[in-house]
């Protein structure tokens, strides 16, 4: 394809997209939940085909040598696979918002005004490896009535196109514009900065990858952008804290998946529990692989399972088996070493302290805070929300996890009766 047709090919899938979002918006929401289950039948159906052509990218990928965390968001696994057709069915199983009236007050002069959910319009999706985010991504703008343009890595290509096939598929089988859900069908970079420049057709660009690619489409986006650079994790085991369970928290949030953005990535631990815990958490961990790298006070605890720390250990996105360990003197402590070092993600507390929970979960700004439970959880599908298309830790106009109700907005609706304003 020559660098010529690029931004003509941009422009005419802006094109594409624009109408078909005039479509989706005042689509019924029968029409968007027939489609939802006729690719989730579609997914199932075509299993085969889709290991067939996620095989091609991992192939290319190992030949590159690809790392292992990114090895593992590449693959469609089965269980990935039904992952993917049990989110349709639970996007399609939730309440349309589009039309939904937020609110509605009486003015003194007899005015209804009221707030009415609406979608976004097109949304832009830049991402890397996962190509499950095709479907994700399209089935909630589908459900929230906007369309969607996705530009996935190179690495993906063969898994992407063919998964916005049955995506087609599916549309078209409801009466419903494939052109709703479209994959960018070139690999060549100047698609994404020709993309960037499409604010006549484009509402918001979502990046979804690493910090280098969304801190690249936030230079160049002419539209808004919603973002998280980075997951910089933390878990803090307060005084009060049931050790087992905190252990148990701690390799969970590190070692189930350890290149994901809600993975684990440093551990605090009161000072008055550390000579108890840390013995605990270094056998757990260092049995499972991961290297612990501990501050000075915490170091002598661990033994010969733990490394020092360097002061680049903090406030850092490992993507794999590698945990930073700080001893802390108090709560706030903790508190403030978050505030320096994390990144608005996940921050979780391990306490049997009703009121130090609730303060840390007042005081402590991420787009999600827990309370004994992992920083895993930090998820559209664990949250309830059937799907993710992403996790914005910028505050306007979502924070945390963007499920279908994020991916629309409101306008004001006025009734009258003939009222004029003097």
């Amino acid at each position: 394809m020559s660098e010529q047709s690029i931004p003509e090919l941009m422009q005419t899938i802006g094109r594409r997209a624009k109408a078909a979002s005039r479509i989706l918006a005042a689509a019924s929401p029968a029409a968007k939940n027939q489609a939802l289950e006729a690719l989730a039948s579609l997914i199932e159906q075509r299993g085969p085909e889709i290991t067939a052509a996620n095989e091609k990218d991992l192939a290319a990928a190992k030949e590159r040598g690809m790392d292992a965390a990114r090895l593992d968001r590449l693959g469609l696994t089965p269980r990935v696979q039904a992952e993917m057709a049990q989110a349709c069915r639970d996007v399609a199983a939730q309440d349309d918002p589009v039309g939904a009236m937020e609110t509605m007050w009486q003015r003194p002069n007899g005015l209804q005004v009221g707030k009415m959910r609406i979608p976004l319009g097109v949304i832009a999706m830049i991402y890397e490896s996962r190509p499950n985010v095709t479907v994700d991504s399209g089935i909630l703008c589908l459900k929230a009535g906007n369309a969607i343009i996705l530009r996935g890595g190179s690495e993906a290509i063969h898994s992407n196109l063919y998964l916005a096939s049955l995506v087609h598929e599916a549309l078209e089988s409801a009466g419903l514009p494939a052109d709703a859900v479209q994959v960018v069908p070139t690999t060549d970079r100047a698609a994404v900065q020709e993309l960037l420049t499409l604010e006549d057709y484009v509402d918001v660009v979502i990046p979804r990858g690493g910090e280098t690619l969304i801190r690249a489409v936030v230079e160049g986006a002419r539209m808004p952008v919603l973002k998280h650079y980075k997951g910089v994790c933390h878990v803090y085991v307060d005084a009060d804290a049931d050790l087992e369970e905190a252990v148990a928290i701690a390799e969970n949030g590190k070692c189930q998946r350890p290149g994901v953005c809600n993975a684990l990535e440093a551990l605090l631990v009161h000072q008055d529990v550390a000579e108890q815990f840390l013995p605990m958490v270094a056998d757990k961990l260092a049995a499972a692989g991961v290297e612990l790298r501990a501050c000075p006070r915490s170091l002598p605890l661990m033994g010969d399972k733990a490394v020092p720390a360097t002061d680049d250990d903090w406030g850092k996105e490992f993507h794999e088996l590698i945990l930073a360990v700080k001893t802390v003197s108090s709560m706030q402590e903790a508190q403030d070493h978050i505030a320096e070092h994390g990144s608005n993600h996940t921050e979780v507390i391990c306490t049997r302290n009703y009121e130090r929970a609730l303060r840390f979960l007042r005081e402590v700004d991420a787009s999600m805070v827990g309370v004994n439970a992992s920083t895993r959880f930090n998820d559209g599908g664990q949250l309830g929300l059937g799907a993710e298309i992403g996790i914005s830790t910028s505050k306007l106009h979502s924070y945390g996890v963007m499920g279908v109700k994020e991916l629309t907005t409101t306008k004001f609706v006025v009734l009258g009766n003939g009222q004029v304003r003097t």
